[in-house]
């Protein structure tokens, strides 16, 4: 069970969308019924609680934990066939056995869904046009994922109906997802999840889609990077009820550890924008895509994870095999005690995680079974390997300095 109840819906209220302003008073309606929320946005009706009376004036400390790209290539595919107790079913549940302890403890946790489902039966394909089996969604909520941002270069691998596919499967499993929508009003809203007393608003942008165009008729199908929009959208997140937004973007250069001038320049123009009041409009960024793990830092008083790492990936060759090794950050949020109806990050971790080839096949916490005296030596030293390699990329830019910590559970 999570520390504190989970509850998670996505609402629609205000936002731009294709230059245009959308406008709904209210995205958490504080009396509302259990369950009303997520029926909002489409998801299933869920055994959850209203928000409390007062949120946003008070609250307790929550973790946000997130973990990197989910990209289940051939090799993958084939070990979760391999695991399921049928012919022709998939079971990737014990491909994320080993970080699920870490996952389920995190009052919220996010994952990135990089990839869509194909169609029941497949076929299931790798590079470049990805397509995996729906039972991935299952494994997810198995592990305790709370929400999973949807922009990538790949949502439209599949086409629209690829999108279409796949949300209809989180929604199945009851993980509210953002960054990719199957109308204009779902294109509208963030993903909303709620710990500690805090409404916390996910937002999600890709840089583009590997040269797929948008449906014509269907524009809003993914959210691509626009820092007018991420801005816009993040204050009517706000003004919608958010205590907390969280940015999931997808930027970068591939195979590169220091970030790259587009995520520079965005990263500076984001974390420097402030409301009327002078505070954040975004409390935390939060980057995918690049494969290999990059930096954290604090900038403009706002923690940016550059750069996570893929969590589920399999990569071979010897130059590419940093594509295996990812980060995990931990942030814990408490109430601001200065600015009523906010939280602040009041501490910041960093896991390593990797997926390990076996076979079989399977994702660990580096840095916590670096020193599990269960494993192997050998086993241990090539984690703690691991862990020293993905804690360089971390830290290259002086967040030890700034505070983070190096947590190893």
């Amino acid at each position: 069970m999570k520390a504190s109840a989970k509850i998670s819906a996505a609402l629609a209220g205000l936002a731009v969308v294709g230059g245009c302003v959308y406008a709904v008073p209210q995205l958490f309606d504080r009396g509302a019924a259990p369950g009303t929320q997520q029926r909002l946005r489409g998801l299933p009706d869920r055994a959850a609680s209203a928000p409390p009376e007062g949120a946003g004036s008070s609250g307790q400390p929550f973790t946000l934990v997130a973990t990197g790209d989910i990209i289940p290539y051939p090799s993958i595919v084939q070990r979760s066939a391999d695991d399921a107790d049928k012919a022709g079913e998939y079971d990737f549940r014990k491909i994320l056995a080993g970080v699920k302890p870490l996952v389920s403890a995190a009052d919220l946790a996010i994952c990135h869904h990089e990839i869509p489902y194909g169609r029941p039966g497949g076929p299931y394909t790798g590079y470049p046009t990805f397509k995996a089996p729906h039972q991935l969604a299952d494994a997810l909520k198995d592990a305790g994922y709370d929400g999973c941002s949807t922009a990538s270069n790949h949502t439209l691998d599949d086409g629209y109906e690829g999108l279409a596919r796949t949300l209809d499967h989180l929604d199945r499993v009851g993980i509210p997802h953002v960054g990719s929508a199957r109308s204009a009003e779902e294109a509208k809203a963030p993903a909303r999840l709620a710990a500690g007393g805090a409404q916390v608003a996910q937002l999600s942008y890709t840089y583009g889609t590997n040269g797929i165009p948008l449906p014509q008729d269907k524009p809003w199908a993914v959210n691509l990077i626009d820092k007018d929009r991420i801005l816009a959208d993040a204050r009517a997140a706000r003004a919608g009820g958010a205590n907390v937004v969280v940015l999931s973007v997808h930027w970068g250069t591939e195979w590169q550890t220091a970030p790259d001038e587009q995520q520079n320049e965005l990263a500076q123009a984001l974390t420097a924008s402030r409301s009327a009041d002078g505070l954040p409009d975004i409390d935390l960024i939060i980057g995918t895509h690049n494969h290999v793990p990059q930096p954290y830092e604090k900038i403009n008083g706002t923690w940016v994870v550059f750069g996570m790492g893929d969590q589920v990936a399999s990569f071979v060759p010897a130059d590419k095999l940093r594509g295996n090794q990812s980060s995990v950050p931990r942030f814990t949020f408490a109430p601001a005690a200065a600015h009523p109806g906010r939280w602040e990050v009041v501490k910041a971790e960093y896991l390593t995680q990797y997926s390990d080839m076996g076979p079989p096949f399977r994702v660990v916490c580096a840095s916590c079974a670096a020193s599990d005296t269960s494993l192997p030596a050998a086993k241990r030293s090539e984690y703690a390997r691991i862990d020293q390699q993905v804690t360089e990329a971390v830290l290259s830019r002086g967040a030890g300095g700034q505070g983070l910590e190096h947590a190893t559970r």
